[in-house]
């Protein structure tokens, strides 16, 4: 799949261009995508993945991320059948899914890197994606997100009188996405075209062949330090004293909140900038009390993120110079005239499909379209409402397969490209609908 979609995107990129004379243009951008995708991208990710690939060390060599995995187990055993429920991944999983949820990505495409990887420790063929890492990148894709601080501070940079109201459009559109992702993700792994089964060579995983925890396991059996308890809910008050004034300020200054989804958003603009501090200090200080020796286990875990990196440039400059090629050349403004008139024909507003065509190419060019639909339309204008909610309801889907798949060396994505896309459009459908019965 992955393939196909690949070379569509330069060969109608490459016709395109030949057809309207922008050849030039498209030479540029592919050469400027090729060093975004290292200046721009791929080293920015490096730091904050060497960063907290060696937290999530320090984290599982103490046994935290085991004890954090429990609290979920079930509904992550009934979604990734085939990983054992002991696993590494597991725990991954749960804090990536979290930092995804709080809007710090920063955070959460690094623990996604270390849960694919996990992931890929179960792969029996490897290059191939397995069922669980399908159904992890579309969870990926379509994470429900409890505050859009991006799409918030737009609307808000730009006037909007509330522009915390997408909040609730937001939590409906991407509850409604992530549904779908997963049972799409789930019928299309039984789908004859892309069942594993049908891969050539490939057996499927067996959870009983590996008993992968056994260090976890023993670290986190470790005597806990006399002063860990002290320590450890001094650290939790101290970052509670610092949260609640913020979160619940009406309590404190005397001001109700203007409704219940500015309330919501209130508390979770509150929590998203102390989550990194947080997990900064309660990591280290946890598995300093478990008495195991800090800095070099940190060390030990960051040193993955070189490895990681350089595995991911070459998919990543792939992915962005077929894009460029495609959105330069023309051929995104050609599909989008030949669009309108479908769209005209089921009354979807036809202002949002250049947002809806470049959200899963391109982040910052969805932010550009963004902010010009909102400057043309003005910042509480339903549509852009609509533009807004559709941006923090959708993914940067082939970016994310590029980074997560190329991350650990996966060219066959099998069905994790049709339920990512499926989810962006269901996120599209439920953000409009979300809107006209929030902003009527």
């Amino acid at each position: 799949m992955l393939n196909l979609i690949w070379l569509t995107l330069l060969l109608i990129g490459v016709l395109v261009a030949g057809i309207t004379g922008q050849f030039a243009v498209i030479n540029q951008g592919a050469l400027n995508a090729a060093r975004s995708a290292v200046m721009d991208v791929a080293l920015p990710l490096w730091g904050a993945m060497t960063l907290w690939l060696g937290m999530v060390r320090l984290a599982e060599r103490a046994g935290l991320i085991q004890h954090i995995a429990r609290f979920i187990r079930p509904l992550l055993v009934l979604l990734f059948s085939d990983v054992p429920p002991t696993h590494p991944a597991m725990g991954s999983i749960v804090m990536n899914i979290a930092a995804n949820m709080l809007g710090v990505s920063n955070a959460a495409t690094p623990l996604g890197l270390r849960a694919m990887s996990q992931l890929n420790e179960l792969n029996t063929k490897q290059g191939v994606a397995t069922n669980a890492m399908c159904t992890f990148l579309a969870i990926n894709t379509s994470s429900i997100q409890l505050v859009p601080t991006t799409a918030i501070n737009v609307l808000a940079i730009n006037g909007s009188k509330n522009p915390t109201g997408i909040v609730g459009s937001t939590l409906i559109a991407t509850f409604c996405a992530t549904l779908c992702a997963i049972f799409m993700v789930k019928f299309l792994e039984r789908v004859r075209l892309f069942r594993w089964d049908r891969q050539p060579g490939i057996s499927m995983p067996i959870a009983a062949q590996r008993s992968p925890q056994s260090n976890e396991n023993a670290s986190s059996e470790l005597p806990m330090a006399l002063w860990a308890p002290w320590v450890l809910t001094a650290v939790f008050l101290f970052f509670l004293a610092v949260f609640i004034p913020n979160a619940f300020p009406y309590w404190f200054r005397g001001s109700a909140p203007v409704d219940f989804l500015a309330a919501i958003a209130t508390f979770f603009n509150a929590l998203s900038p102390l989550a990194i501090p947080f997990l900064l200090t309660f990591f280290p200080l946890y598995a300093a009390a478990r008495k195991i020796s800090v800095y070099a286990e940190f060390i030990e875990g960051a040193k993955e993120g070189f490895t990681i990196m350089v595995r991911i440039i070459p998919y990543l400059v792939g992915m962005l110079v077929a894009i460029a090629v495609f959105r330069d050349s023309g051929a995104l403004n050609l599909l989008q005239h030949l669009m309108n008139p479908i769209l005209s024909w089921i009354r979807f507003p036809s202002d949002l499909l250049p947002m809806v065509l470049i959200r899963p190419l391109s982040g910052s060019g969805a932010i550009a379209i963004l902010t010009d639909l909102v400057k043309q339309l003005g910042p509480d204008n339903i549509l852009s409402y609509m533009a807004a909610t559709i941006y923090g309801s959708a993914e940067t889907t082939f970016y994310v397969v590029a980074v997560y798949f190329g991350s650990v060396g996966v060219t066959k994505t099998r069905h994790a490209i049709p339920a990512g896309l499926f989810a962006d459009l269901v996120g599209v459908i439920a953000s409009v609908l979300a809107c006209r019965l929030l902003f009527r």
